[in-house]
């Protein structure tokens, strides 16, 4: 009985399988389903496939890298700031009723943040966190636990002495990197702080900077405190694509010492070629100056092994930049002398090669600044670029922030501000096509506190409640002074 039954079903289901197969409505019908749960194809060599979203749409280069960012004044910003732009949530922790010391240094208008702090903490987001109270050490750890990156440029052992040893920031978040800018790396100085000028000093700059008769120089450029932040992110990005494959964080150091070395490494080279020899594109040289045991200072000699000089040009009498940077470079020296009025020099021995003219750089240079005195430093340009000879007009800040094309590139920003009003910043000196750069105002101290407690680190409404009851996020009874590093 139940055999037949069995039979019975299984020919109902044959005939039911065969009016299916001849209906075309309904074939079509079951290769739609099929087309609809079709699994992706498999990823290249484990690789994600091209993204077919428009270039500058497909998510900016670290978007959900979160960085806990402990730094303040200027190199370890410049860091956290490279890294916002680059689609990073930094989240700048903060002494509540202080902060970031530099928000009241140099303040050039009343009740507001200072350029100083402006033009170093855009595209951030602030949290104030007394690190000393009980609940704000929880709310550290936990921020230690969600973000990928700590960023710091304490003095040496202040983070220490908040708790957070590389030891316990490993055991609470095994990915964390924790990234440090110090004044010197390990070494009889590594206990020292260090500030932008010492950094030039002891990096080797200030000793090969200004002329040869005067003293040791410093540079305008912020060398020691941006161009080690500069070489931080780097080594922050690097540790980001090993964690891919190890799985596991590490420490990143850069001291100020040593980001000044690599900048000034052509002094180096120089130190090393000295001993066997005078340095021939020194204008000293020429001069018949002899040469000292070390790099002397070399005036606006140009460090490449192309002789250069710092010219003057029409109205420089008034104007204290109207000067150009001229490069005598071999390849074209027909064209400089057609263009200075000297065609004979061309084949005159003592100047129709290079070596020829090492000795001699001097009357060269100022046979070549009668020309440029006879033009400005724009028209001076314009008419030696047709000829691909190298130069360089000297740019105030005034002519930089007024450069129309400096802010179509994003290089000089516009940014509008809650306190201040307009203010112009430094943009992303990287740029990226398919990664626009996020260049958005500094946050006002403690202006993300409530989003960040809720949103990242998930406390409740009660929660937030209680911590603000507790003073672990707002100011002490007497304020207290920020630490410098």
């Amino acid at each position: 009985m139940a055999t037949r039954k069995k039979v019975a079903k299984a020919k109902a289901k044959a005939t039911a399988d065969a009016a299916r197969a001849k209906s075309p409505a309904k074939k079509s019908r079951r290769k739609i389903v099929r087309l609809k749960v079709k699994k992706p194809a498999a990823k290249a060599n484990g690789l994600p496939r091209p993204s077919t979203k428009p270039w500058g749409q497909a998510g900016r280069a670290l978007e959900g890298v979160k960085i806990l960012d402990f730094t303040h004044v200027q190199s370890g910003p410049t860091c956290t700031q490279l890294l916002a732009y680059m689609g990073a949530d930094v989240i700048k922790v903060e002494r509540p009723g202080v902060g970031d010391i530099t928000r009241g240094q140099l303040r050039d208008v009343k009740g507001a943040d200072s350029l100083y702090f402006t033009m170093l903490n855009g595209s951030k987001r602030s949290i104030t966190i007394d690190s000393k109270h009980p609940k704000g050490k929880e709310i550290l750890e936990r921020l230690v636990k969600q973000c990928d990156v700590l960023v710091e440029n304490f003095a040496p052992g202040a983070l220490d002495r908040m708790g957070l040893t590389w030891e316990h920031i490993n055991k609470l978040n095994p990915r964390m990197i924790v990234a440090s800018v110090k004044g010197f790396g390990p070494g009889p100085y590594e206990d020292c702080k260090v500030y932008e000028n010492v950094a030039q000093c002891a990096g080797g700059s200030a000793s090969t900077t200004g002329f040869r008769e005067g003293p040791p120089l410093v540079t305008g450029a912020q060398i020691g405190d941006s161009g080690t932040g500069l070489h931080l992110a780097l080594g922050i990005v690097a540790a980001l694509y090993q964690r891919i494959r190890s799985g596991r964080g590490q420490r990143v150091l850069a001291a100020m010492q040593d980001g000044v070395l690599n900048l000034c490494r052509v002094k180096l080279r120089d130190q090393q070629r000295l001993k066997h020899g005078p340095l021939a594109e020194y204008s000293q040289y020429g001069e018949g100056v002899p040469f000292g045991d070390a790099v002397p200072r070399a005036g606006n000699d140009s460090g490449g092994g192309q002789p250069g000089w710092i010219l003057k040009c029409k109205g420089w009498e008034t104007d204290p930049d109207a000067y150009i940077y001229f490069i005598t470079q071999a390849p074209v020296w027909g064209a400089i002398c057609d263009v200075i009025g000297k065609p004979e020099w061309k084949t005159d021995p003592d100047y129709a090669t290079p070596p020829a003219r090492l000795p001699r750089l001097r009357k060269i240079f100022d046979t070549v600044e009668k020309w440029t005195e006879t033009k400005n430093k724009f028209e001076a340009m314009d008419i030696l670029n047709k000829y691909d000879i190298p130069c360089g007009p000297i740019l105030s800040m005034k002519e930089i922030a007024e450069d129309e094309s400096l802010r179509a590139t994003g290089t000089v920003v516009e940014v509008d501000h809650p306190t201040r009003g307009k203010y112009l910043t430094v943009g992303n000196p990287i740029k990226m096509s398919d990664s626009a750069a996020d260049v958005r105002r500094s946050p006002l101290l403690g202006e993300h506190t409530d989003e960040i407690l809720r949103k990242v680190l998930g406390y409740s409404e009660k929660e937030v409640g209680d911590i603000k009851q507790s003073g672990a996020i707002t100011a002490p009874d007497k304020p207290a002074k920020a630490e410098a590093a």
